[in-house]
């Protein structure tokens, strides 16, 4: 007699392997996997949103440069994230097929066995005549116990045929799993596929940006070397100038010099004229008081000794200012136009005698006075230069004989 109890316990241990893989960890998993997923291609997004702004604005620019590096560590964490997603789609794709030839095996074993069984049934057919056995016995007992058999058996094999139905249905349903978790891993892989393609174009683009910014930065360093260069020309300029004016003064100067004013400059006494002495001291007098000589927005470089980007050390004998386009440049004080002279840029440069002082104006693009006119205070002398790249910067300097002065101490604080 076949056991009853033995397909029962079979279907219970099924029904527990079957549990262990279930895929509620991998689910929530899966879940975080996929919301991060979402964050991170809205943050691409929002930065390919942005970049396109940069390139509006500038399409060589060191904040395109830094955008595009945030979008290609957002897409490495989006493949990453594609990745992490196929991982555990491989992890449950094993599982469920784990789980399908678990099924399958227990359900060729029970059609195994019913058909064993019906078979068997089938060949003693002509022996097993219910009511000849029931009746066939000395022992109401044995009828009762044979009745009770036929019909626990009969209920067995009913039920045993549920079974196999049962499992082939969770077969089905564990096959079509099956289907789905393929498809969403080819999803995947297309998804990976390509944004390891947008990757590549990025990271090319953040190369070509990075080779333009090495390009840019070299040639910057060289306009800054050409400027600086210039720049000590212009100074060299200026000092033999004024080198001369203190020469030319001198010499145009009666009598001889009896004394060494203040900061090295040559003070006489009767041979000074009345008129250049007082308007020596006039221009003393306002010191701290002076008008600017331009309207500025920013102040690029200070009185004083600097070092510049190539490691070496200048001396600004002025101040050097950062203008609008086409701003008027206007004398600071009562004095004579002694110079109009050609920078080593190109430009036009002006010096004003006051006295013994002098006050210089460079970086000019235009110019409307002449050598020898008389200039009064806030008188115009033209324009500042603007070059091709939109830049006016104007420089001025106060000269005392052949002693630079701090453009700050004379003019007006602001």
């Amino acid at each position: 007699m076949l056991s009853l109890r033995r397909p029962v316990v079979c279907m219970a241990l099924f029904a527990f392997l079957f549990s262990l893989f279930t895929p509620t960890a991998y689910g929530q998993t899966k879940q975080q996997l996929e919301k991060d997923k979402a964050k991170v291609e809205q943050e691409i997004k929002n930065l390919n949103n942005e970049l396109a702004k940069t390139k509006r604005g500038s399409k060589q620019s060191a904040n395109q440069l830094q955008i595009l590096g945030k979008k290609i560590n957002e897409r490495t964490r989006l493949i990453n994230n594609l990745n992490g997603q196929m991982n555990l789609l491989n992890i449950q794709i094993v599982q469920t097929q784990d789980s399908i030839n678990v099924m399958r095996s227990r359900i060729d074993s029970l059609k195994a066995e019913y058909a064993a069984v019906t078979r068997k049934l089938y060949s003693e057919r002509g022996n097993l005549d219910k009511l000849v056995l029931v009746l066939d016995t000395k022992s109401y007992n044995t009828a009762y116990l044979r009745t009770k058999y036929f019909r626990d058996y009969s209920r067995y094999r009913r039920r045993q045929a549920g079974y196999i139905r049962q499992r082939e249905d969770e077969l089905m349903v564990a096959t079509l799993d099956l289907n789905r978790q393929q498809r969403e891993k080819s999803t995947l892989i297309v998804q990976e596929k390509r944004q390891q393609e947008e990757l590549t174009k990025e990271q090319k683009q953040q190369q070509k940006l990075l080779n333009s910014a090495k390009q840019r930065e070299k040639t910057l360093q060289q306009q800054i070397k050409d400027k600086e260069k210039q720049k000590a020309q212009l100074q060299q300029q200026i000092q033999r100038i004024v080198n001369e004016e203190v020469a030319k003064a001198a010499k145009n100067k009666k009598g001889t010099p009896t004394s060494t004013g203040k900061g090295g400059s040559t003070v006489t006494s009767s041979s000074t004229s009345a008129a250049d002495a007082a308007l020596s001291d006039d221009f003393a007098s306002n010191k701290g008081r002076f008008s600017w000589p331009v309207y500025y927005k920013s102040v690029s470089r200070e009185y004083g000794r600097y070092t510049h980007s190539s490691g070496g050390q200048n001396m600004n004998y002025g101040i050097d200012l950062v203008c609008a386009s086409g701003t008027a440049v206007t004398a600071i004080f009562n004095g004579t136009v002694t110079r109009v002279f050609t920078c080593p840029n190109g430009t036009k440069g002006i010096i004003v005698r006051h006295g013994d002082y002098m006050s210089v104006y460079a970086n000019m693009g235009s110019v409307a006075v002449k050598e020898g006119a008389k200039v009064t205070t806030k008188q115009n002398l033209g324009t500042v230069y603007t070059n091709s790249d939109g830049v006016a910067e104007f420089s001025f300097q106060i000269w005392r004989g052949t002693n630079s002065q701090n453009p700050r101490d004379w003019l007006r604080k602001t």
